[in-house]
């Protein structure tokens, strides 16, 4: 895109014509055709998330989260009961459509409307959920409802001794920004924070490629994916880190 000038030949941003700042995300389910997202609720989904979180034997789910792990149920629900309500972060729970059960969690956060930004981040996927098309289906409908709502950017952050966080981010279509170094602590260490972002002018082209991922003729009958979703998404990225 050309860098366009004033008149006083200073360099300026791009006019952003008629947009308006969006909606905050309502509190409502998102379907897909393998998981269903739906507002964090103690009473339905707590016993459901800690069952499938201890199927983590080695609790390695929750090294870069700042909070957990949670031993027992009591704990899980006295976390979750902190969380569920809040409007930012505003977490979901990841409903598997064979099961009916809850086996992730993920919010959305840091929601500034009127810069029209907004963050994905808290997700912990329980091994049931993890490398499973409701894992991938999940992260687009949430991105689908932030670019519909009419956000223009869509942020991931993560640790950035992350490995797995940060190859998840791009192989989704977040382009890599840089490292904010000592951004936080965390549990009593430091932590440096990776940037990703996926912005309103890629969604066409990362709304073609999740469907097209998603699409049950990309699963051969073992369930092998014909096409990565990486190999969809890799050319639309701007920056990898």
């Amino acid at each position: 895109m050309p860098i366009e000038v004033n008149a006083l030949g200073q360099a300026v941003g791009f006019a952003v014509g008629g947009w308006t700042p969006p909606a905050h995300p309502p509190r409502e389910p998102m379907a897909g055709r393998t998981c269903r997202t739906e507002p964090l609720d103690g009473d339905r989904h707590a016993a459901d998330l800690h069952a499938a979180n201890l199927l983590d034997r080695d609790g390695g789910n929750w090294t870069y989260l700042p909070y957990g792990p949670f031993a027992t149920l009591d704990s899980y629900r006295v976390w979750l009961a902190s969380v569920a309500n809040a409007t930012d972060p505003q977490f979901h729970a990841v409903i598997d459509l064979a099961t009916g059960r809850a086996v992730g969690v993920a919010s959305y956060l840091r929601i500034d409307p009127a810069a029209g930004a907004i963050e994905v981040g808290h997700i912990n996927y329980s091994p049931t959920l993890q490398r499973t098309v409701a894992s991938t289906e999940a992260m687009y409908l949430m991105m689908k409802r932030a670019f519909e709502l009419g956000y223009r950017r869509y942020e991931w952050k993560c640790n950035a001794l992350n490995a797995p966080s940060r190859a998840a981010a791009q192989r989704l279509g977040f382009s890599y920004e840089g490292v904010f170094r000592q951004a936080r602590v965390d549990k009593g260490r430091n932590r440096d924070t990776a940037w990703y972002a996926a912005v309103d002018r890629e969604w066409p082209a990362l709304d073609a490629a999740f469907r097209r991922w998603l699409d049950p003729s990309n699963f051969d009958q073992r369930g092998q994916q014909r096409t990565s979703l990486s190999t969809l998404t890799g050319p639309i990225l701007v920056a990898r880190g």
